[in-house]
């Protein structure tokens, strides 16, 4: 063992911990970055530009038959409604001739992305995000797979998914999507308890849903997800409890459990939600650890963050293989890899790089009607980034890190290049959270649950105010 690496073999063995605790999920009830990206996008930069941005997409094209498939992500922005508890870029109105334009402006930002790519690169993952994606309709949906399909090359069997407001769709819109080639489904329910719905203004009712999970089975989807929120307004314990038992025999196949982050200085929409009507800290504590603990007896696996799979999704497979990844969605199955991303405000990475999009409407049409790549920000990685991203993926997707394998990888002295956070990971360690030896970091079955707090010890750019991000449980 050299002299600059902790001495891992001195520190406390604990045997894992058992079940997950409140008082645990109290300990790290702090703000983090949910690692979808490192560095994460508060990071990006303005001198970061189109240019740049197509330097990247160049040394892709040049990379030729080497380069891995592409990723593709779609942002529509539009709203019939709108829901207070929303973080997302998206623009409220009835107006569905407004997606018309933002179809060609989208062929346009397309049309500019392919001259720098080269037309029929591979695709092996295509999702639709928003905003609601099916604000668009059928004929629009249409239009875009085409244009999609014009420019790209999609592998069969490719992963294609799309979020889905279950309000705006019915059985024969879900039929399209399926004729489409979508073949997993996001189903946008957030709580079931109508009070709730109410003061969040979002009014679903549960059967609405329950039809059309069995609808999306009937005709073949894959794999359904369901998306829920804890500490919305008006939740308390039993109602929550509630949701949660709906949703166990509602059954999807996948379960995405967010913590409600209250920034409404930072979203206008929040500041319509009374601060006094949200649970408490410890009850918003308690409500998740009753919700992991009605998801874990139900069958489910815990992937990883607010993600739960059933035992043979392919995300829970993935996990128990090894193969886990991480992008700007969540987790996924795809491999780590390139991501092309349309439409305003949209997040996409190229090599060692990250780009945005202009994050207004106006903003995005008018660089394109200047015949620009809608490209206003972004980051190109340094070295160290790098390193750090890959630590922290390993962690968050893996649960795992061998430093003789990293540092060769990254031609550094691994525990050299670590010592400081090594001395930080001791306290974790002597909690059971993670083990350390003098080769490797492993991430117990409980630390699990709070892996952000993990992962958040190797980056560089986290500072006591974290206020910019949502709670790490």
């Amino acid at each position: 063992m050299t002299s600059t690496s902790i001495a891992f073999l001195d520190l406390p063995i604990v045997p894992d911990a058992a079940p997950l605790s409140t008082a645990l999920l109290r300990q790290f009830d702090v703000a983090g970055p949910r690692y979808t990206s490192y560095p994460t996008a508060d990071r990006f930069v303005d001198a970061f530009d189109a240019d740049d941005y197509a330097l990247a997409l160049q040394g892709r094209r040049d990379a030729g038959a080497s380069a891995a498939p592409l990723s593709l992500y779609v942002h529509i922005p539009f709203c019939e409604s709108l829901c207070y508890y929303c973080a997302c870029n998206k623009i409220v109105t009835k107006h569905h001739e407004k997606a018309t334009q933002y179809l060609a402006y989208l062929a346009r930002e397309v049309r500019l992305q392919v001259a720098q790519l080269g037309r029929g690169t591979t695709v092996s993952q295509l999702h639709l995000g928003g905003g609601t994606p099916t604000f668009l309709n059928d004929a629009e949906l249409s239009q875009l797979l085409a244009m999609l399909h014009e420019a790209f090359d999609f592998l069969p069997g490719g992963e294609r998914s799309i979020e889905i407001d279950p309000r705006t769709v019915d059985a024969a819109r879900l039929a399209h999507l399926a004729s489409l080639g979508f073949n997993r489904l996001s189903f946008g329910v957030q709580d079931f308890d109508p009070d709730v719905q109410k003061a969040v203004h979002r009014i679903q009712p549960a059967h609405q849903v329950f039809d059309l999970m069995a609808e999306a089975r009937a005709l073949g989807f894959k794999s359904i997800n369901v998306d829920l929120i804890y500490g919305l307004p008006r939740q308390n314990e039993a109602s929550f409890e509630r949701t949660m038992a709906q949703v166990c025999e509602l059954r999807p196949d996948r379960i995405a459990l967010y913590a409600y982050a209250h920034l409404p200085e930072r979203f206008k929409p929040q500041r319509r939600i009374s601060a006094d009507e949200l649970p408490d800290a410890a009850a918003r504590v308690r409500m998740l650890a009753r919700a992991v603990d009605t998801l874990t007896e139900a069958g489910y696996v815990y992937i990883g963050m607010d993600h739960f799979a059933l035992p043979d999704d392919p995300l829970a497979v993935a996990k128990r293989e090894g193969r886990l990844h991480r992008d700007f969605q969540g987790y996924s199955t795809q491999p780590d890899g390139d991501l092309v991303a349309l439409g305003v405000s949209a997040i996409g990475r190229i090599g060692a790089t990250y780009s945005q999009n202009a994050k207004t409407i106006e903003a995005y049409y008018d660089l394109l009607d200047q015949e620009h790549l809608p490209v206003v920000r972004g980051l190109a990685l340094s070295r160290d980034d790098v390193l750090r991203r890959a630590v922290i993926m390993a962690l968050m997707c893996r649960g795992h890190v061998n430093f003789d394998a990293m540092g060769e990888a990254h031609r550094v002295d691994f525990r050299h290049y670590f010592v400081t956070e090594f001395a930080a990971l001791g306290p974790l360690a002597a909690q059971g959270l993670v083990r350390m030896t003098d080769h490797d970091i492993d991430v117990t079955p409980q630390g699990w649950f709070v892996v952000r707090a993990i992962a958040m010890v190797f980056d560089r750019y986290c500072r006591e105010n974290r206020t910019r991000f949502s709670r790490v449980v």
